[in-house]
């Protein structure tokens, strides 16, 4: 085989799973898009889980679909179908509803489930391309795919099925998370670990605390100030006033008054920043280091209700993992 034509193989089959896509598409434009949102509404209602299940690649294809859901929202975990015929059947609940994956609708492995549902009055949500298939003809909710050719060339590996599977599991699984107005924070809850983790930290997670300020009043001189923030690690001193930031001074700003000949004995209002830029307690660690970046800066006091609470320095964000 020449390197031509594993060039064309490698370009035929993105065409055509890219062909089965748009058939997918075109079809959620019209009655599958009725069923899908369907099958989203009664999930947004179910008080139990989602019970994905799919034999051979479309097992696999489950388990992520199972593993997404359950990471935006909605509860939901994978039950093997051979394993459901022996014992694992006490896995789905009379509350759950079972999503169920297969190309054909004949898998013979998932008599069972469809059975179990019957009896227990489970709602069945069939993903399949065959309507009057075995799958298709016992679902209460019928999501009929396109049947696309696939990309192996014997028509056997299941390639532009499972693509098209995944995309229908995504789409369904990101209607879900906006319709239940899932946010970022409760993305963060479920992905505490890792980069992503460390993106949807708040400042609240990475900030110093009151005790770690360093703050003086509008009536410190710029030589008591500067004493505030050398005895600190932050390079800057918070002028506060009532209880509220009035002010920051930082480095540049004494570089700035030196060259105006303010003297140190003069009070550090005259020095300081009176609009200074600052953080929110729930803003994002990512949001903070951006800011950080295109202002040149490295610290940042946190406020709430114009009360300085906490104070966030750059490295605290890279130590995070946040880059």
């Amino acid at each position: 085989m020449s390197e031509a034509q594993r060039r064309d193989t490698l370009l035929r089959t993105i065409e055509l799973e890219t062909a089965g896509l748009q058939a997918l598409r075109e079809a959620l434009a019209g009655d599958l898009g009725a069923r899908v949102l369907e099958a989203v509404a009664y999930l947004l209602t179910l008080p139990g889980r989602a019970i994905v299940t799919g034999m051979g690649k479309s097992g696999h294809v489950g388990r992520k679909i199972a593993a997404t859901l359950a990471s935006t929202g909605t509860p939901s975990h994978f039950v093997h179908p051979a394993e459901a015929s022996h014992g694992d059947l006490g896995m789905i609940g009379r509350d759950d509803a079972v999503l169920a994956l297969s190309w054909s609708g004949e898998a013979p492995e998932l008599a069972d489930i469809i059975a179990y549902t019957r009896r227990f009055d489970v709602k069945l949500i069939a993903i399949t391309s065959r309507p009057e298939s075995a799958l298709g003809s016992a679902a209460d909710i019928l999501l009929a795919l396109p049947r696309m050719q696939e990309a192996c060339p014997n028509g056997l590996a299941p390639t532009t099925s499972t693509t098209m599977q995944l995309a229908l599991g995504d789409a369904l699984a990101m209607c879900l998370l906006e319709a239940r107005g899932f946010s970022p924070q409760d993305f963060r809850d479920f992905h505490p670990g890792g980069k992503l983790g460390a993106r949807l930290k708040r400042a609240r997670d990475l900030m110093h605390g009151a005790e770690e300020l360093p703050l003086v009043g509008p009536e410190a001189t710029l030589a008591q100030a500067i004493v505030e923030m050398t005895s600190r690690r932050f390079g800057v001193a918070g002028v506060v006033e009532q209880g509220r930031l009035a002010g920051v001074l930082t480095d540049g700003d004494l570089r700035r008054a030196f060259q105006r000949g303010i003297a140190m004995d003069r009070p550090v209002t005259e020095a300081m920043t009176a609009t200074p830029r600052t953080a929110a307690p729930e803003d994002l660690a990512a949001d903070l280091l951006g800011i950080m970046n295109e202002k040149r800066i490295t610290s940042l006091f946190v406020v709430a209700d114009g009360r300085p609470v906490g104070i966030l320095h750059l490295h605290d964000l890279l130590r995070s993992g946040v880059l």
